[in-house]
C-alpha cells in the first residue's frame, strides 16, 4: 500500500499559521513551500545567485504545505481535521491528495475505520460495520463521519471521551464547541447526559453531525446542533463544556467560557499539541481555571478544568 501525499495550498500570508497546524495531523514532520524570500533565503543557503528559472517564476503570494499519511493510518481523519482546523483558524485553503483520487478516496478510507473501544463503556462502530463483537455490552455509538472529524481514532477525540466518561452525571447538559462530526455530543448522550448543544463553523460539519445523531437515535431538543463560531448562537449554562479544538482557540475560549458553565461544572478541552502546553496553562489560569486532571496520549494533552 502506498502513502498518501496530502497538499494543503494556502495564502503566503498564512503559511506558518497552517504549518503550525500541520504538524497536529502527523508526528513525522512536514515540508513547506514558500517562495517570498526565495532570493534572500538561497543566499544565505548555497551562497549563490543563480536560481532555477522555474523556482523564478512561482507565485509568491501563494503557499503549499505537504505531509504524508502513513499506509495504516486514516488519511480521511486527518485530512477532516486539518480541514476543521483551517476553517476555525479562519485560514482560506484547499486540500489536494496525491495517488489517490478524491471521489475514490471518500469511500476507500473506510478499510481503516474498525470498531474501536473506547474507555469502559463505549464502542465506536463505524456504520457500514454490522458484524461486530460487543460482548462486554458496551453503549454502541454508530457513527458515518463523512468528510467531517471525528471518528474517535484522533488522539484527541478518545481523550475527550474518556474524560466525558469519567467526569458526567446522569442529567447533565454539555455544550460541544467545534463539534465536528457530533462524536463527543453523542458519547455523552450514551453516557447519560440529559441534552447536548453542539457548534460547528463548517456547514459539513453541521449536516454530518445531525444525521448522526439521527443514526444513534437523538434528535432536538435533546440534541441540538448549530453553525456558528464557539458560542455563536449559545444561550444558557452547562454541567460540562468540551472543546476538541487547536490551542489557540483554546486560549482564546478561555476568556469567555466561564460565561457558559454552571457553578461546580467542568471544561473538558483537547487538541492540545506538548509543544503548546504551557501557553494553554498560562491562559487556562489567567481566566481563574483550575486544571484538575490531565490525560495524554503521544504528544497530545487533554485538560480537566474547574473555575476558581
Amino acid at each position: 500500500m502506498e502513502w498518501t501525499e496530502v497538499i494543503i495550498r494556502i495564502s503566503a500570508a498564512d503559511i506558518d499559521s497552517a504549518a503550525d497546524i500541520a504538524n497536529m495531523a502527523v508526528p513525522y514532520g512536514i515540508y513547506i513551500e514558500d517562495y517570498r524570500n526565495l532570493e534572500e533565503e538561497t543566499w544565505e543557503i548555497a551562497n549563490i545567485d543563480l536560481i532555477d528559472e522555474e523556482l523564478l517564476k512561482k507565485d509568491r503570494s501563494k503557499g503549499a504545505v505537504h505531509l504524508y499519511i502513513s499506509p495504516d493510518e486514516n488519511p480521511a481523519e486527518a485530512v477532516a481535521f486539518l480541514s476543521e482546523r483551517f476553517n476555525e483558524a479562519g485560514i482560506e485553503h484547499e486540500i489536494d491528495l496525491n495517488k489517490c483520487k478524491n471521489e475514490d478516496w471518500e469511500n476507500n478510507w473506510k478499510e481503516y475505520f474498525k470498531p474501536m473501544k473506547v474507555g469502559s463503556k463505549l464502542l465506536i462502530r463505524p456504520l457500514w460495520i454490522d458484524d461486530y463483537d460487543n460482548s462486554e455490552n458496551r453503549k454502541v455509538l454508530s457513527i458515518e463521519p463523512g468528510l467531517a472529524f471525528g471518528t474517535g481514532t484522533h488522539d484527541t477525540t478518545r481523550l475527550c471521551m474518556e474524560m466525558l466518561e469519567k467526569y458526567l452525571k446522569a442529567g447533565d447538559s454539555v455544550l460541544d464547541t467545534g463539534c465536528g462530526s457530533g462524536i463527543l455530543g453523542i458519547a455523552a448522550l450514551l453516557l447519560g447526559a440529559k441534552n447536548v448543544v453542539g457548534v460547528d463553523i463548517d456547514e459539513l460539519a453541521v449536516r454530518t453531525a445531525i444525521e448522526n445523531g439521527k443514526v444513534n437515535s437523538f434528535t432536538e431538543p435533546e440534541y441540538k446542533i448549530l453553525q456558528g463560531n464557539l458560542t455563536d448562537k449559545v444561550t444558557g449554562t452547562f454541567d460540562i463544556v468540551v472543546a476538541n479544538i487547536v490551542a489557540d482557540v483554546i486560549i482564546m475560549f478561555s476568556e469567555f467560557v466561564g460565561d457558559f458553565m454552571k457553578d461546580g461544572s467542568y471544561f473538558i478541552t483537547s487538541g492540545i499539541i506538548a509543544p503548546r502546553e504551557n501557553e494553554v496553562r498560562d491562559a487556562l489560569d489567567k481566566n481563574g481555571f483550575e486544571i484538575i486532571e490531565e490525560n495524554r496520549s503521544g504528544d497530545w494533552l487533554c485538560f480537566v478544568c474547574t473555575r476558581r
